[in-house]
């Protein structure tokens, strides 16, 4: 296995895997908007949906460069959990915690 750090991938690397996530963001929060459940217009909303998204994809890239799996399905990792956004960041604190033990409480 090649050992990598966070800063042994490009730019053009982290602005694929950030856009890709935003988009499955954006996807997400134009769905709240056709349902009725955000307004069209709710800027703050929506970059709050574009960065939560960004930071899950990330973290999905990490993972998925560290367990080797192959790029065109940590693509669609990334952008199936930048879509998640806040609900992907709860799944992999869960699945640190069950892995790594830890700090278990309650808090949703």
């Amino acid at each position: 296995m090649i050992d990598k750090d966070p800063t042994a991938y490009s730019w053009l690397t982290y602005l694929w895997v950030t856009g890709l996530a935003a988009w499955g963001g954006f996807v997400r929060f134009y769905s709240k908007v056709t349902a009725g459940d955000a307004e069209a217009f709710n800027f703050h909303e929506l970059i709050g949906e574009l960065v939560t998204s960004a930071f899950a994809g990330l973290i999905t890239f990490w993972l998925c460069e560290a367990a080797q799996i192959q790029p065109l399905v940590t693509a669609a990792l990334v952008g199936i959990s930048g879509h998640m956004g806040s609900r992907a960041i709860y799944q992999l604190e869960h699945f640190a915690k069950t892995k790594f033990g830890g700090h278990h409480d309650n808090q949703k």
